[in-house]
């Protein structure tokens, strides 16, 4: 249990700014991914409760839905529409593949990936506002953790395309960790949302991810920790854009 409760602390200080107390030991960082899917439903949750304070004062639906997804950017540190916005840089703007990590390391934010985040935000937006008021927490709940579920499996699956990087760095995760990770995703989004439209949502949240490895192998060669963000990201709109079509 105490382990579990550690991976609990060391996900949600690495996948959230909130303060919280780390272990001591440095080693635990792998295994704490397999709870990435139950961090990201308690951010889920937090942005779904002000989505639905907001609709109870009678803020227009698309200005909560807006309000509740930057709320929960706050609460992340905009982490993953950090690495959206990168590896839009890079694979637009880098003529080879030096070129492109380096455009990814650069701490500005260039015209593909400015284009990227507003594309990718207004889609969430939209959809969000489209899902009726009171299955609002549930479709953020799963959604923000099947995005996050199939990052362990995206990091295990595809080489690191740099040695230096904060993913390289850290490693690839157990396959049990993986799994772990997966079934977590699974199991929320079975609870959440009804069982067809959960094993929809689980299949469009696997192949967004697969579109997003796909791409980053053509261009870069591998996985950096900007391609785990946008996987995040990419998962999260297109569950949205899913549960706007199933339950709007």
């Amino acid at each position: 249990m105490e382990n579990w409760l550690d991976d609990l602390r060391r996900a949600a200080g690495f996948l959230t700014r909130v303060p919280i107390s780390q272990p001591h030991d440095t080693d635990g960082f792998l295994r704490a991914m397999r709870v990435y899917p139950l961090v990201g439903a308690a951010i889920g949750l937090a942005a779904g409760c002000l989505l639905l304070v907001l609709l109870k004062l009678h803020v227009p639906p698309f200005a909560a839905a807006a309000l509740a997804l930057g709320a929960s950017a706050l609460i992340t540190g905009a982490l993953h529409e950090d690495g959206l916005a990168d590896i839009a840089d890079g694979f637009g703007g880098g003529r080879d593949k030096p070129a492109k990590l380096d455009i990814m390391r650069d701490s500005r934010l260039g015209t593909y990936g400015t284009l990227a985040l507003l594309v990718v935000f207004t889609a969430r937006v939209a959809a969000l506002a489209a899902i009726p008021a009171l299955s609002a927490i549930a479709a953020l709940v799963a959604t923000h953790a099947l995005a996050r579920a199939v990052v362990p499996a995206v990091s295990l699956l595809l080489p690191f395309a740099r040695a230096d990087g904060l993913a390289a760095g850290a490693g690839q995760p157990d396959p049990v960790v993986v799994a772990t990770a997966l079934g977590f995703g699974a199991l929320i989004a079975v609870i959440c949302l009804p069982f067809g439209t959960a094993v929809l949502a689980m299949i469009v949240t696997a192949l967004g991810a697969t579109a997003v490895g796909w791409l980053a192998m053509r261009q870069i060669g591998g996985v950096t920790g900007d391609v785990l963000g946008a996987t995040e990201q990419v998962g999260e709109a297109l569950v949205l854009l899913l549960l706007a079509a199933r339950l709007g």
